[in-house]
């Protein structure tokens, strides 16, 4: 029966995965659960096949895993597999859908990643988790010097008078006061080294890799940026075009159309909102240079004129999305006078 096997769809978990294959015809060959141990054994037995997973949590981990037995693995977005849930919410059911839904010529899927690629992505997500936890810091220390009459300008300079601040007028502060905020101080300097730290291996990969320094020729993409897409993105050719790399990414306006009647609203804020977030600050750092020398940016400063600033922001991280789509796909660096 396992010779038939044309097609598998797999609910992953963290011990107990269901499992739902089908013959060429449909005929339901196979429905059971596998533990973690058994997953890599039952794939081995099979002949070469047709295996769908949601892009979820292990789900690159398994895809390669998986593909490296001699099967086709795909991933895709769970909010693309949801709509061929028949009834009810269980791991049968999920694994059929699944099933149902790696078949359609129509889906969309999502592209493996690379061992090396999830650890750049994860240095990314840590760097931006101690940026925000650098963020909080900063905010207690000047709400708690704030109550004391201590206030400086805001901005990374603003922060650095409010520590020499406290350093200078720590004999006027209660001892439990300078106790709590020199922490707050001293838990500042080590995130600053930590971020540091981290920055400089993302820098060590982007100059290393080719992807990541064809982006970095975009204006609006730096080493971050640039880094945080070639990881992001394994295959560019996935999209067919930069507009559904752009709407990947949310950047795109949202529909409501009917009856003929076109509806657009603000962007959708789908998808990658970590991209997203380095494009749109990409973006704001082109728009002040803008609006400093309309000469650098043309159709940036045409923009500015008919549009307000934050939808001129986003319009331009938007086609900065379109432009990284065609350097990533053509394999080429960024040309100003072809843009």
């Amino acid at each position: 029966m396992q010779q038939d096997i044309v097609t598998v769809g797999v609910d992953l978990a963290k011990t107990v995965f269901q499992i739902h294959a089908i013959s060429a015809e449909g005929k339901v060959l196979v429905r059971r659960q596998l533990r973690r141990a058994e997953v890599l054994k039952f794939f081995a037995a099979l002949p070469p096949c047709l295996v769908g997973m949601e892009a979820c949590a292990s789900a690159h981990h398994w895809g390669r895993e998986i593909r490296a037995l001699g099967h086709e693995v795909r991933l895709m977005p769970p909010a693309y597999v949801k709509p061929y849930v028949k009834r009810g919410k269980t791991d049968a059911a999920d694994a059929e859908a699944i099933c149902e839904a790696v078949t359609r010529p129509t889906m969309r899927f999502v592209a493996i990643k690379s061992v090396e690629q999830q650890a750049v992505l994860m240095l990314h997500k840590t760097r931006d988790l101690l940026v925000r936890q650098r963020t909080a810091l900063i905010n207690a220390l000047r709400a708690h010097l704030s109550e004391y009459g201590i206030v400086t300008s805001k901005g990374p300079g603003g922060v650095t008078a409010l520590v020499k601040l406290l350093h200078e007028g720590q004999e006027k502060l209660p001892a439990h006061a300078r106790s709590a905020l020199h922490t707050i101080a001293a838990q500042l300097r080590s995130l600053a080294s930590e971020i540091d730290r981290l920055e400089s291996q993302i820098q060590a990969w982007h100059r290393a890799d080719d992807t990541s320094r064809r982006l970095a020729t975009i204006p609006g993409i730096g080493p971050i940026t640039a880094s945080a897409i070639a990881a992001a993105v394994p295959d560019a050719a996935l999209f067919r075009s930069g507009r559904q790399f752009a709407a990947w990414l949310g950047l795109t306006p949202r529909a409501h159309s009917s009856g003929g009647k076109e509806r657009l609203g603000g962007i959708s804020k789908q998808g990658d909102g970590y991209l997203r977030k380095l494009l749109v600050v990409g973006a704001t750092a082109v728009i002040r240079m803008a609006r400093r020398d309309a000469t650098r940016q043309p159709w940036v400063a045409q923009l500015l004129e008919r549009k307000p600033v934050k939808i001129a922001t986003v319009g331009l991280a938007n086609k900065t999305a379109r432009i990284a789509w065609a350097v990533m796909t053509r394999n080429e660096v960024y040309a100003a006078a072809a843009a």
